[in-house]
């Protein structure tokens, strides 16, 4: 690695070249102790892991050291976490420790936009890069499948009940369903951001031609069916899930699932492999799990149980990634995956970047596809200091928890040592370990300091506790996330979304799901553009969503889409092929 200089290359160029020397995906099955059946080649560097039987050999060994990886409250440039993450693994290993990763799988939608493809950055990757960035070993795909029959299922069901009348609908073996098409809970999915497909009309021409309605399209990490692959135990578990999500409504106002629709277990059976988390490795080889895809600020924003599971069993320390800043990713982790998981962290890492808090302090937000304003050329420490206080919030948002947090400065060459010296002075204030890691610029070597808070961290005991009892109505569980994890004074409805809460709390099997919250990563706030932390505003609740199948209600926040938007200068413009080779240049 030491050959490699990120400051005069690309990622993918580092990828590339650090893939000329990457271990077999066999090298990394018998480094991990995976027995042979219990790996399932995809080439010579990618695989999948055969979960059930490793987990079956493995029930009995001790659990290694569990770390969380979130952030604070990162630019639209993105904080690093991914980067982070591989960084850490990267230092642990160069301490000598049995470390795996767990992360999540990149969605072609910023991969081709402008946040990238989340494989890290500089000498701090997961590779081989261009599989993994598109398409890997077709778990989305396979989630698109499920969740668009699906939708085949509703809509051709929606026009035959249209079509026949009930003696004719008995002869083909249906029952009426009797679906309202004014409340269809589900649309389809692509995975790209695609703005045009937010609102459209379906079922345009005869009567051979499906019924005709509004829907719309989603990007596939936000499905309902990415979640239920992120929270599975098993397949069975999956299956069971699977068929109980709700796709509609009837006129009556009953709820109307896959299961009714009996396309369930046809969903599942485009699910089975999915359902085996993927091998990869570090720039500098360590393993890294990759499996499940759901954001955080439209979805759960967890890799799956199953790879922490597996990771757990295999290594001393696992590290697990949490999407976006500790208000979201971190607050399901806390209160949604170890829930369904029963498993503790023993430590939680807040990345943090000398440039977003700078953003958070008053200098002016960055845009993408844009050069970086000037102003973060030169040392401000009073905007680093400012913006401390949105990380100090995170910080004391992971103390809430029981957890031991510690910051994880992840440091630019740019960076200034009095900048630096102010966020780990308050950091500690605040009651956490910071450590300053360059391991975008060193990889390992640059992350040894990172490595040994971590593990100091991990040997502390600590009090993990929920913020919530499901026993708790969900409006009150709303109000306590929007009070104590973003600083809201309070959280107002619509009245069609307290309608829906009022149902839900009246109904003996929602009341009891998990509050998986949809709100803008880009703020504490519902609103993007307001930085730092905000005082003095209300959480506006614009609708209450039901992904049964997965176990949670879904409260939205704001204006957010569950179907981003592609920007004016796309990494798609600068992702090519070299014909000669067949090699794929571009991704980041």
């Amino acid at each position: 690695m030491a050959l490699l200089d990120p400051t005069k290359m690309a990622d993918w160029q580092v990828a590339e070249e650090a893939e000329k020397s990457m271990k077999t995906v066999y090298q990394l099955r018998d480094e991990l102790g995976l027995a042979e059946e219990e790996l399932l080649p995809h080439g010579h560097y990618v695989g999948k892991v055969d979960f059930a039987k490793a987990l079956k050999r493995l029930k009995d060994r001790p659990d290694g050291k569990y770390i969380d990886v979130t952030a604070i409250t990162p630019t639209p440039l993105g904080e690093g976490k991914s980067t982070s993450s591989m960084g850490l693994v990267e230092g642990l290993g160069k301490r000598g420790k049995k470390v795996v990763a767990a992360i999540r799988q990149p969605s072609g939608g910023p991969t081709m936009n402008i946040k990238g493809s989340a494989a890290g950055g500089g000498l701090a990757q997961c590779i081989p890069l261009t599989p993994f960035s598109l398409g890997l070993t077709g778990d989305i795909n396979a989630i698109m499948n499920a969740h668009n029959l699906a939708m085949v299922a509703l809509t051709a069901r929606m026009q035959h009940e249209f079509n026949y009348d009930d003696a004719e609908l008995a002869k083909r073996n249906l029952k009426r369903l009797d679906i309202d098409p004014r409340n269809v809970e589900f649309g389809w999915i692509i995975d790209f951001c695609a703005q045009a497909l937010r609102n459209m009309i379906i079922g345009i021409g005869g009567k051979m031609d499906g019924f005709m309605m509004k829907s719309s399209f989603a990007i596939a990490v936000s499905s309902e069916i990415m979640a239920i692959l992120a929270v599975s135990t098993d397949l069975k578990d999956m299956r069971e899930r699977m068929g109980k999500i709700v796709v509609a409504y009837s006129k009556k106002g009953d709820p109307v699932t896959t299961k009714d629709l009996e396309v369930d277990g046809a969903m599942t059976a485009w699910m089975v492999e999915a359902l085996n988390p993927n091998l990869l490795q570090s720039i500098e080889g360590q393993p890294v799990f990759v499996h499940a895809g759901p954001f955080a600020n439209i979805a759960i924003g967890q890799s799956s149980i199953i790879a922490d599971r597996i990771g757990l069993k295999l290594a001393d320390y696992h590290v697990t990634e949490s999407g976006f800043g500790a208000d979201i990713g971190f607050e399901k982790f806390w209160n949604l995956k170890c829930r369904f998981s029963g498993l503790k962290p023993n430590c939680a890492v807040i990345v943090a970047t000398i440039r977003a808090l700078k953003c958070h302090g008053g200098a002016p937000v960055p845009r993408p596809g844009l050069p970086m304003p000037k102003e973060y050329e030169g040392e401000n420490v009073g905007w680093v200091e400012g913006g401390c206080k949105n990380l100090i919030h995170h910080i004391q948002t992971v103390k809430k928890a029981g957890i031991n947090p510690v910051v994880c400065i992840n440091s630019f060459y740019t960076d200034t040592k009095n900048e630096i010296a102010i966020v780990k002075r308050l950091s500690e204030a605040a009651g956490a370990r910071a450590a300053v890691s360059q391991h975008w610029l060193k990889g390992g070597d640059g992350a040894l300091e990172f490595a040994d808070a971590v593990v100091d961290a991990c040997e502390e005991k600590n009090e993990f506790k929920f913020l919530y009892d499901l026993s708790l109505p969900l409006r009150q569980r709303i109000e306590l996330i929007a009070k104590e994890v973003y600083g809201a004074d309070g959280v107002s409805y619509t009245p069609e979304a307290e309608a829906k809460a009022k149902k839900m709390e009246a109904d003996p099997e929602l009341s009891k799901l998990g509050t998986c919250m949809v709100k803008t990563h880009l703020s504490l706030s519902h609103d993007p553009n307001i930085k730092g932390t905000p005082k003095g505003w209300v959480l506006p609740i614009r609708d209450v969503l039901t992904y049964k199948g997965a176990g949670f209600v879904v409260p939205v926040a704001g204006a957010i889409s569950l179907m981003p938007g592609t920007g004016s200068n796309p990494a798609f413009r600068r992702v090519d092929v070299d014909v000669e080779t067949g090699k794929v240049k571009g991704v980041f």
